[in-house]
């Protein structure tokens, strides 16, 4: 953080955090409001031009069907495909180490959402038109209403810090009941309880990370402050429409 800004939130700190008398986001901030609305500001910039390369990248492989159809049809294309899963895994690794470091950040952010558009846009790829939009229009539907809902909390004095064990325990049995799914696949109700079970995990998750948006991420994490936000955003939706997928 720079100095100056350094000096503002120390001067809104000794002046009892009015911040030239906008209204706190939740009873006991201290910061400045502005500095903090400016940095969630910026956090949503970077999140929606993330959906919108999403949506701009996944559209092209939905709609031009030999892309899609050479990753699985040829033994190329397959390993390929696995590749395209486990680089935005990678890239997160070198993304937090640097989250902080322009331009290099905002390089490997483009990576990561690159790479991860195209995983999402082949697994739309071979699902109805239909499932999609629904899935497309339930997931905007939930994020709004939890991100409205969170702040609303947030400034009556509701904090939602102590969600992050839980979070992180269901993530985890997510995580083995996908890997006993692929191994042993068990039809489509267990499909359909996998996915409901991570839409409400990714919902919780959605929850937690806008409230570390509004009260933990520091100025110089917007990077990795939009990472957050973008997974829970996408993998709420791949639970959708998974659930979607088994119910059809």
């Amino acid at each position: 953080m720079s100095m100056n800004t350094s000096m503002f939130t120390k001067r809104d700190v000794e002046s009892g955090g009015a911040g030239g008398g906008a209204r706190p986001l939740y009873p006991t901030m201290l910061e400045s409001p502005q500095l903090r609305w400016s940095f969630i500001r910026k956090v949503y910039i970077i999140l929606t031009l993330q959906l919108l390369l999403t949506i701009a990248v996944a559209a092209v492989v939905v709609f031009v069907r030999p892309i899609a159809h050479f990753f699985v049809s040829s033994t190329p294309g397959l390993a390929l495909y696995i590749l395209l899963i486990f680089i935005p895994f990678i890239t997160l690794c070198p993304l937090y180490y640097y989250h902080q470091k322009h331009p290099l950040n905002y390089f490997l952010l483009l990576i990561f959402t690159v790479t991860l558009a195209f995983a999402v846009g082949l697994t739309c790829a071979f699902t109805s038109g239909k499932i999609i939009l629904e899935s497309v229009i339930l997931t905007t539907v939930v994020v709004f209403s939890l991100t409205i809902y969170t702040f609303w909390a947030a400034r009556r004095g509701h904090d939602f810090n102590f969600l992050g064990p839980f979070l992180f325990g269901a993530l985890l049995v997510l995580l083995v009941f996908a890997l006993i799914q692929i191994l042993f696949p068990l039809g489509k109700l267990s499909l359909m309880i996998y996915g409901c079970l991570a839409s409400i995990i990714f919902c919780g998750y959605i929850i937690y990370d806008t409230d570390n948006l509004i009260k933990r991420f520091s100025y110089d994490e917007y990077i990795w402050a939009s990472v957050s936000l973008y997974l829970d955003v996408i993998n709420l939706f791949l639970s959708l429409l998974t659930v979607f997928r088994a119910a059809d």
